[in-house]
């Protein structure tokens, strides 16, 4: 299932919709503003929040953590920088790891797990630049979960690169 992302600076306080491939909304990123730390929640489309992005406070590296209900989910870092790649280790609390890999801020990239291709983000689908696809390959996987990690990545790189 592929999911449609128009392309935004992704400021504290920005909201915008995810769109699937039939161009029904499917998820609401929900920036809010006047936080301590960087806080982003993905909605459904009834408003009902799935899952919550924050910045780590008081991180030596830039970090997130993912959470769903109010209870961590998942941890995002920075695992290594080479010239032509980003690399993010995305840890779920259970001790599962994911491999975000790629151009991120190009917006072609992909997130793995054991080598295992989980999603696939890139903007080749589309002519229009501001719009990008979350393409989830698996369907037993959690898209929800997947999106965010995508939102996620690219808010972490746009920070680091100095967008904010």
């Amino acid at each position: 299932m592929k999911y449609l992302v128009r392309d935004k600076i992704f400021a504290i306080g920005d909201d915008y919709w995810i769109e699937d491939e039939q161009g029904r909304h499917a998820f609401l990123v929900d920036g809010k503003a006047l936080r301590l730390r960087d806080t982003l929640e993905l909605k459904d489309p009834d408003g009902q929040v799935l899952i919550t992005l924050r910045q780590k406070m008081f991180s030596l590296r830039d970090a997130m953590t993912i959470e769903r209900d109010d209870r961590p989910l998942a941890s995002v870092r920075r695992k290594r920088l080479s010239l032509l790649r980003n690399h993010y280790r995305v840890t779920l609390v259970e001790g599962t790891e994911l491999d975000v890999s790629g151009r991120i801020l190009d917006r072609e990239f992909t997130v793995e797990y054991d080598g295992e291709l989980l999603a696939h983000v890139s903007r080749q689908w589309f002519h229009v630049r501001e719009t990008y696809a979350v393409n989830v390959v698996r369907e037993d996987t959690d898209a929800a979960l997947l999106v965010a990690v995508a939102v996620c990545v690219i808010r972490m790189s746009e920070r680091e690169r100095g967008d904010d």
